[in-house]
């Protein structure tokens, strides 16, 4: 809490302003998946040289999550100000848990499409780049999702106009997808690096013991 308190201080004496991001929970998701953002960004407020805020909605006020975790969102989703953050992040989730009901709901697309318009970064893990693809805004630029079970994911995600690339990790502009559970935590690594620098998610990096 001290060191937390310490650099938040730094922070205010240089004028520096906290980066926000949103993090979108379906139902149905998968916990690891929403972890990695959690746990990052939350080692950034604690040992990071520029810390980032994150906070959780959802389109329910409670939310079943694909192994039956439940979660409450901190954050009604009708009262999101997309200009309060500077990134959305999505969790992906499993069919027969009900993710696409959330993913696929227009509320969420519409979110999607406004954090794109704006030219905010949208990081989304395995097959939540379904829900990024059927906002639109995926259309003739590149992107993967989930590639197992014959790669019917990627094939949706096509359907989608977007170009799907043989990656586990692809950044297109501000758009960051991904294939799946194993890559989420360079995903929320990849994402605090954007919304600092380098330096910053290299030290995370090493508080949390992903290098010496």
């Amino acid at each position: 809490m001290a060191k937390e308190t310490k650099v938040w201080n730094y922070l205010k004496k240089k004028n520096v302003t906290k980066k926000k991001v949103l993090l979108f929970l379906a139902q149905g998701f998968e916990e690891y998946e929403a972890s990695v953002f959690t746990d990052v960004i939350g080692w950034s407020r604690v040992f990071g040289k520029q810390a980032v805020d994150l906070v959780t909605t959802g389109l329910r006020s409670e939310i079943k999550c694909t192994w039956n975790f439940i979660v409450r969102p901190e954050l009604e989703f009708e009262k999101i100000n997309v200009q309060d953050f500077d990134a959305l992040a999505i969790a992906g989730g499993f069919e027969k848990a009900g993710f696409y009901e959330d993913a696929y709901n227009e509320r969420l697309l519409n979110l999607i499409r406004e954090f794109d318009k704006g030219g905010k970064i949208i990081a989304a893990i395995c097959v939540s780049a379904l829900a990024v693809g059927k906002s639109g805004v995926l259309n003739g630029r590149k992107a993967t999702t989930y590639d197992l079970l014959d790669g019917v994911r990627r094939k949706q995600l096509a359907d989608f106009g977007a170009i799907v690339q043989d990656e586990s990790i692809v950044i297109d502009n501000n758009i960051i997808t991904s294939t799946g559970p194993a890559t989420g935590i360079d995903v929320a690594f990849i994402l605090l690096e954007k919304l600092t620098d380098k330096e910053n998610a290299d030290m995370v990096k090493k508080y949390m013991r992903f290098t010496d």
